[in-house]
């Protein structure tokens, strides 16, 4: 059973994936400019895109890395022009000017090259220089800016695989690990974790935490103690910081939730490879979002820092699309 669950993260995180060619190949990343809203960053199954025009014109930026699959993608919010790329079996990659050029940065990080995968990169909001990797051995964190990385799995017993990470805005040492076996909160700034599964795992599972992929997991901005939970079966939240555990939209046309993603002010989505919903009531109710999309299997979706009805979403097999009006309409982008 365990074989069959593992193959099957494995298939969503590194396949679902087949190239339709150079301008309609899986868009696996969708990253945007903090301040600027004509800057935006792609990754595809071969290369890394940078568009400076809102995606009119794009060019190439993958100079300098080995030829891994990117499968993350992370803006430095106070030096934009600071990216960092996970990528599939050579781990981190950082560029200092915008992506033109990149040097590897593995110091620390012998455990997450040549087999496995960095699926997250995510920044400690009060502080630029530390930063986390979820990767498929496990979670890092960096204190000078990715020069040097240090495992952090406290806890996390019979627990390998890290496929996201969430923190609390509002109080950064607060943090939730979505894992192979469920969710896992810490505390500490990830020194050390903590089960944090009730509701979300059966009971006759729970001590092994073995019964759940967790795909996805956010913070609500507005509400820190809110948060939601995306997993192969389906879509949880919680209201006390991850104690407890509630299933939500049930009513969803597919359970195997691949992509969320929730706006400033609170509207959640969730993706699939039945595309894409949304919620304006905190998972009470739902509306399908499809219109002008050619494809329905869905691989990522990001939300403009400036403008939250502004939305990025690409496909795994139809391109890039964006919207202006928080998803009513879409409109693809032709690269």
């Amino acid at each position: 059973m365990r074989g069959l669950v593992l193959r099957t993260i494995a298939a969503i995180i590194l396949n679902g994936l087949v190239g339709c060619g150079p301008r309609s190949d899986a868009i696996v990343v969708i990253t945007l400019h903090p301040s600027n809203p004509t800057i935006m960053y792609i990754a595809t199954n071969d290369y890394i895109y940078k568009s400076r025009d809102e995606g009119t014109t794009w060019e190439k930026i993958s100079g300098g890395m080995s030829h891994s699959r990117v499968i993350a993608l992370a803006i430095d919010p106070r030096f934009p022009a600071t990216i960092y790329a996970g990528t599939k079996g050579d781990a981190i990659y950082k560029s200092y000017d915008g992506g033109h050029r990149w040097v590897a940065q593995k110091n620390g990080l012998d455990d997450v090259t040549v087999t496995s995968v960095v699926n997250q990169i995510l920044f400690d909001p009060n502080d630029g220089n530390r930063l986390f990797a979820a990767t498929t051995m496990g979670i890092f964190a960096s204190d000078d800016g990715g020069d040097t990385w240090k495992k952090r799995m406290a806890g996390m017993t019979d627990i390998l695989m890290v496929v996201t990470l969430a923190i609390n805005p509002q109080r950064p040492d607060v943090m939730y690990a979505g894992t192979s076996g469920g969710v896992f909160k810490s505390t500490d700034r990830a020194k050390t974790w903590a089960k944090a599964n009730q509701g979300l795992v059966s009971p006759e599972l729970l001590s092994s935490s073995r019964a759940l992929m967790v795909s996805a997991v956010h913070v609500d901005p507005g509400t820190p103690d809110l948060v939601y939970a995306a997993t192969l079966n389906g879509l949880y939240k919680t209201t006390d910081g991850g104690s407890s555990w509630t299933r939500i939209g049930l009513g969803l046309p597919d359970q195997m939730i691949s992509v969320m993603n929730i706006s400033p002010r609170g509207a959640l989505y969730v993706a699939g490879r039945q595309g894409l919903s949304r919620s304006d009531d905190q998972g009470m109710t739902w509306k399908q979002i499809n219109v002008g999309l050619e494809s329905s299997n869905i691989r990522s979706l990001a939300i403009a820092p400036q403008d939250a009805k502004t939305l990025y979403l690409g496909t795994n097999g139809s391109g890039l699309y964006r919207s202006h009006d928080g998803g009513e309409t879409w409109h693809r982008i032709r690269r």
